[in-house]
């Protein structure tokens, strides 16, 4: 088990609940690291051993990415305590955010092959990135999130929307120009997971093991338009708007203006040109049961 060093007590007590239920079952080592450096010799030593990541979609991409840039992700069966502030690649995947149970799910769940989107770089994301307003209130919730958790995305969308950025992008899918410079993008969402956040449903249509990527453009730019487009957001139903673009591929590129990445949470930038792909099956995850009743 993979754990932040620096977490707080709360996280400690919420630890141990989910330690108590794995050692019914299993041996556990835990290994708590701070830096990418203590993580690489983490895994270095794991042998074949599963790997639980006790932490938030941060610290989930962390492992992920080092497993990958190791060349040892797709031997690699990976489980997931959620113990961040969004825990969003949890929510889209029905992973209990409660840690007895989701420590229960480690141990009884159905493992099953989950993608993964690579970029051009060779960079990975695990649940979503996004581009525009989405990716500019990310970078304002950034000090925010640190002193009211999850409010703090609220926080940063407020202040995004006060100022939104509007981009000329050209969007290809597959090869196929679905949005260009003629019209202004207010936000592009490429999801392999559901939800950004802490719960938004951005890419609600996303399954993490489907082998595509939901593109979501959202081209809502106008007062009205914005309001509608944020009301709609909320409750996971903007696809169903004019304004909006839903389609699903297997690569997509964007370029055109300067622009940040909101990728897994993380920000990076500013781009002008990039592009992922989907890479399914790139690793396993016990998961709750497939609905197999259709």
């Amino acid at each position: 088990m993979i754990a932040n060093a620096d977490a707080g007590s709360t996280d400690a007590e919420r630890l141990e609940e989910a330690l108590e239920v794995l050692r019914r079952s299993t041996d556990v080592e835990v290994a708590k690291t701070s830096g990418p450096g203590e993580l690489d010799g983490v895994l270095h030593r794991r042998g074949g051993r599963t790997v639980v990541v006790a932490g938030g979609d941060g610290s989930l991409h962390a492992v992920i990415a080092a497993l990958h840039r190791r060349h040892e992700l797709a031997d690699t069966v990976v489980g997931l305590l959620p113990l961040g502030t969004g825990n969003d690649f949890a929510r889209g995947n029905d992973i209990p955010l409660e840690p007895g149970e989701a420590a229960e799910l480690i141990v009884k769940g159905e493992v099953r092959p989950v993608d993964l989107i690579v970029d051009c770089v060779g960079e990975v994301v695990v649940n979503n990135v996004h581009v525009g307003v989405g990716a500019e209130a990310s970078r304002k919730a950034e000090k925010w999130k640190k002193r009211l958790g999850r409010a703090g995305y609220w926080m940063g969308a407020a202040k995004a929307a006060f100022n939104p950025p509007f981009y000329r992008f050209r969007v290809e899918v597959d090869g196929e120009v679905v949005a260009d410079f003629d019209r202004h993008v207010a936000q592009v969402a490429i999801g392999n997971g559901s939800t950004v956040g802490g719960g938004t449903d951005l890419t609600p249509h996303a399954d993490t093991g489907d082998g595509k990527l939901d593109v979501m453009v959202s081209f809502a730019v106008g007062p009205v338009s914005r309001f509608g487009y944020a009301f709609q957001l909320r409750v996971g139903r903007h696809p169903e708007r004019q304004d909006v673009l839903y389609v699903r591929g297997s690569r997509v590129t964007v370029s055109g203006q300067s622009f940040w990445c909101s990728a897994d949470g993380e920000i990076s930038g500013p781009e002008r040109n990039r592009t992922w792909r989907i890479e399914p099956a790139a690793f396993r995850m016990p998961l709750p049961p497939t609905d197999r009743s259709g």
